[in-house]
């Protein structure tokens, strides 16, 4: 019995790619050589893809390999989010993905499964597939972006850490090789601002030839934010943070969840709910919350990633946010999704569909784009022992035989009609047929309907915790659901009984005048509104400014 296997095959790849590195530096122009020289065919491959930082450089240098030479790899991407992810299954070098989100990529990604060229694992949660690359998926080779590096492999990742750690521990604890793409190389430890991954877990790095991407993907610019959304954000506070003291969550990416950012400092304030709600987060540093913590409204931020253009702010806002001694962000998406599924009383947030029992997706006919992390926040984790207000709010008696416990609150946003007036509510979702096409063993659902405990439209909110069966489950969604054929379900009779029994309310019910719905309520109304609010430290993306 050989008990030293994988370090044997590291040791022999280590010695075939002696001749293309000097130490640990591989020079920018040696990339693709190098790739095919450590890679073998059958590869299980993690490489860096997030919905915000990208290990670009490698994944570019990777797409160009032989495919005579390498093929038939593995990849584990949380992210497809750029157009050689998926050349490398057109090109045969990959056959096997397994990931969580797809985004801009999702339709590409459905045509590549339905003609065959493309072979999917699962579509998981980032916390799912991270934890998998602990146990069944584990990488040999890791592919990872870092924003400085000294020659002896020790990396700086500054407020875009996301991902990285988790990816180098899985691969280099188990003999697998480590390779950062860095946009600096400095000369020694001492020349780096820290050290967020120590030189003993990399194995190589390499100078990219321009810096990685990143994606400034939680910026909602407050020009977009329609009347529609305010009403929304109102009917939300009003309903579901007032009503249950809500001080711990998480926003799910929306203009739905940045109105109701914007309205704390605004709506809020006027409700004297300063001090009472929405103080502790886990999210990235949207720059839409930026007038609720300059108000006082915020206690703590933990961050999946960072933002571009929120890093002076960030570092000038130690209080708020997790900083290094050198001023920047930490980040990391695996610890925070773990905050967010075990440490936070509520999950918020829109999907593109959500049919009568509250089961919803983003996965829609012809794009198969994932789902990230919405999974793990918005679920009631039963492993919970730790009790809050908010979580013991949704609790009902004494519990059997005395056994009590409480719920997390996972609220799905839903305009009645989306873009197109294509809607919201649907009697089946798309994912189903999607999967079925897909050869998948269970449909790709983004939060399963028996997790929501909140529903809310422009109609009002459903508390669907309080149904007593799946058919007036079914009522208050289709309550919810205003014109159209799943909303033509709902009878006035059914929904003057929900409102008796508190399964329903409309804006009436809860104080709510749909005529007060206005952009004028919100703290900011645009992007140079939020600079304004940051004294300066804000630094939007150019394609967010309008001066």
């Amino acid at each position: 019995m050989r008990w030293q296997m994988r370090r044997a095959r590291k040791l022999e790849r280590l010695a075939s790619v002696g001749s293309l590195a000097n130490g640990r530096v591989v020079e920018t122009g040696n990339l693709v050589a190098f790739l095919e020289a450590v890679l073998r065919p059958g590869d299980t491959v993690a490489l860096e893809g997030n919905n915000q930082k990208q290990a670009d450089f490698l994944s570019r240098g990777l797409a160009e390999v032989d495919p005579g030479r390498i093929n038939d790899l593995h990849m584990l991407i949380s992210s497809i989010s750029r157009p050689e992810h998926l050349d490398l299954f057109e090109k045969g070098i990959a056959s096997l993905v397994d990931f969580s989100y797809a985004g801009a990529q999702s339709t590409r990604v459905a045509t590549l499964l339905a003609d065959g060229t493309m072979k999917v694992g699962a579509i998981h949660t980032y916390l799912e597939l991270y934890a998998r690359l602990f146990v069944d998926l584990i990488p040999d080779i890791a592919l990872v972006a870092a924003d400085k590096a000294d020659r002896n492999g020790n990396l700086y990742t500054g407020p875009n850490t996301e991902d990285t750690p988790t990816i180098v521990e899985a691969a280099a604890f188990r003999s697998g090789i480590v390779i950062a793409q860095v946009n600096e190389l400095v000369d020694g430890v001492d020349d780096l601002p820290r050290v967020d991954i120590p030189g003993s877990w990399v194995d190589f790095v390499i100078p990219a030839d321009r810096p990685f991407q990143i994606e400034p993907l939680f910026t909602r610019d407050p020009r977009k934010i329609t009347d529609v959304h305010v009403l929304l954000a109102m009917l939300s506070i009003r309903g579901i943070y007032e009503r249950h003291q809500v001080t711990t969550l998480n926003h799910g990416i929306g203009f739905d969840t940045a109105a109701i950012e914007l309205l704390l400092p605004t709506y809020g304030e006027k409700l004297g709910l300063r001090g009472k709600i929405a103080r502790n987060w886990a999210l990235n540093p949207h720059p839409t919350l930026i007038p609720a913590i300059e108000s006082g409204w915020v206690d703590s931020i933990t961050s999946f990633g960072g933002e571009v253009g929120m890093e002076r702010y960030t570092a000038a806002r130690s209080d708020i946010f997790a900083t290094g001694h050198d001023g920047s962000l930490r980040s990391n998406r695996m610890i925070s999704q773990v905050a967010g599924l075990y440490a936070t009383d509520m999950f918020i947030g829109s999907t593109l569909q959500l049919d009568p029992l509250a089961n919803s997706s983003t996965v829609t006919r012809g794009r198969l784009s994932g789902f990230g992390g919405a999974p793990n926040l918005g679920s009631d984790p039963h492993g919970r022992r730790h009790s809050s207000p908010a979580w013991l709010s949704l609790s009902e008696g004494e519990g059997q035989l005395g056994v009590k416990r409480g719920q997390k609150l996972v609220v799905q946003i839903a305009e009645t009609y989306g873009a197109g007036a294509t809607p919201r509510f649907v009697e089946h979702l798309d994912a189903v047929e999607v999967g079925t096409a897909a050869g998948m063993p269970i449909a790709p659902v983004m939060i399963y309907g028996d997790d929501v405990t909140h529903v809310v439209s422009e109609e009002g909110v459903a508390y669907l915790y309080k149904a007593r069966d799946l058919e007036e489950r079914r009522q208050a969604v289709t309550a919810l659901a205003g014109a159209g054929p799943v909303g033509s379900e709902s009878t006035p009779e059914q929904r003057a009984q929900l409102r008796r029994d508190g399964i329903l309310a409309l804006p009436e019910d809860l104080g709510v005048r749909r005529s007060d719905a206005s952009r004028s309520l919100l703290a900011a109304k645009s992007i140079e509104d939020l600079v304004t609010w940051s004294g300066g430290l804000y630094d939007p993306p150019a394609k967010f400014r309008s001066w």
